[in-house]
């Protein structure tokens, strides 16, 4: 069996307002593309399908258009397990249909016995044994007690993992037993495992309440062949592991991933000892992210122009530049070109806008109206033209408002 393992899809993620539906569907297109060329038999989605608990239309449309899609490459098998962003409930609502497209989901923890899965082969013979174990929540591992302390909870949360994965090993290692034949056993998860590496801005949420709960590689038994991990975006081993790895996310989440190589993995057996390959993932949408005085960002965008870019920014300025002029200057920069920018930052104006005024002042002590007339203040904006930059600022935060009713 050829496995391609994948994960942190995030469908329907947006970066800065921007929606991201044409790469989503770009890159589900070159995985269906992938699959054919590698003759996979079986592809494994690690969690994380979705971005949010509730996703739009367009992407439900897209994750199964490449579910239907899949059957054309020659794929028998799809195993999709929930992540800590998706709805349980709403992954598994379709799977008895999904099941005739030999589309197995696990959405939610459960019963052991449902989460081993025997796919078999072109002649029907079991020749691979999934362990379809999803995120396991904090409800589904641990019973709260009363008194407990933090280290009380994390040391029963990494209990509980464990726990599981080895009721699960114990069902499957039972199948294969039964088989008399050495086939391999393949688990999956979506958790944060220790010493594990992430990037600023990769979206990668707590787990567990009031810690990460990081689990060891001791926590998985040690009948698993080859564990497939997913909510950690940067690919990568477990304990300098071959056989336990992050396929990390395909497409880069925020800014922060914007210089990292995105990749799926092809994993083949040779008996039971998995053979990894590294199959890279094109960019799909440039994201590059300039940091510096503005006179070198200024510089470093013409560059873009001159290559004919059409890359989404994100610019960080040292300089101590009022707001307004700056995104000025930096519209008129990428001006007739086809670069994009989504978020500037200033982190120099932000503190001399929001330096304390008294003593122990912090920005809690403020409201959305008050850092705004800070701003004002401290770019000595001439009074003329604040009454007009008031009532836009106004309307703004009523839109935000009546757009998220749970907003405070």
């Amino acid at each position: 069996m050829r496995i391609v393992h994948t994960a942190d899809w995030h469908l329907g993620r947006s970066l800065y307002g921007r929606r991201r539906y044409e790469e989503f569907a770009a890159f589900l297109d070159w995985l269906a593309d992938c699959l054919a060329v590698q003759q996979a038999d079986v592809l494994l989605v690690a969690g994380d399908v979705f971005d949010s608990s509730t996703p739009s239309h367009r992407a439900q449309e897209l994750y199964y258009r490449f579910l239907f899609r899949v059957r054309e490459t020659g794929c028998r098998h799809v195993v999709v397990t929930g992540g800590n962003h998706d709805s349980p409930s709403f992954l598994d609502a379709p799977r008895e249909l999904l099941r005739h497209m030999n589309v197995h989901v696990v959405g939610a923890a459960g019963d052991p016995r449902d989460e081993v899965l025997a796919l078999a082969d072109s002649s029907g013979e079991v020749a691979l044994i999934v362990c379809a174990v999803p995120c396991l929540r904090d409800r589904d591992v641990r019973t709260v007690a009363a008194g407990e302390t933090p280290d009380d909870k994390q040391r029963k949360l990494i209990e509980g993992i464990a726990r599981h994965y080895a009721a699960v090993c114990r069902e499957a290692q039972q199948r294969r037993e039964a088989l008399d034949r050495p086939v391999p056993i393949v688990a999956t998860g979506h958790l944060f495992a220790a010493g594990g590496r992430t990037v600023e801005g990769d979206g990668v949420r707590e787990l567990y309440v009031g810690s990460l709960a990081r689990v060891g590689a001791d926590a998985f038994p040690a009948c698993i062949d080859y564990l497939a991990l997913g909510h950690l975006h940067v690919p990568q081993m477990v304990a300098d592991r071959p056989d336990m790895r992050y396929s990390g996310s395909p497409l880069p989440v925020g800014f922060g991933e914007a210089g990292q190589e995105k990749c799926v993995l092809l994993v083949e057996f040779d008996g039971l000892r998995p053979a990894v390959t590294t199959i890279a993932v094109p960019c799909f949408q440039q994201l590059v992210r300039l940091q510096g005085g503005l006179q070198d960002i200024l510089e470093r965008i013409a560059a873009l122009k001159s290559a004919q870019s059409r890359a989404w920014l994100e610019i960080l300025c040292s300089d101590a530049a009022a707001p307004v002029e700056l995104a000025a200057r930096l519209q008129d920069a990428v001006a007739e070109s086809r670069l994009e920018i989504l978020r500037i930052r200033n982190p120099r104006a932000i503190e001399r806008a929001l330096a304390p005024q008294a003593e122990g002042e912090t920005l809690e002590h403020l409201d959305v109206h008050e850092v705004f007339q800070r701003c004002l203040d401290a770019f000595d904006v001439p009074a003329e033209r604040r009454p007009a930059l008031l009532d836009t600022y106004g309307r703004t935060l009523t839109a935000l408002y009546e757009e998220d009713p749970r907003a405070e």
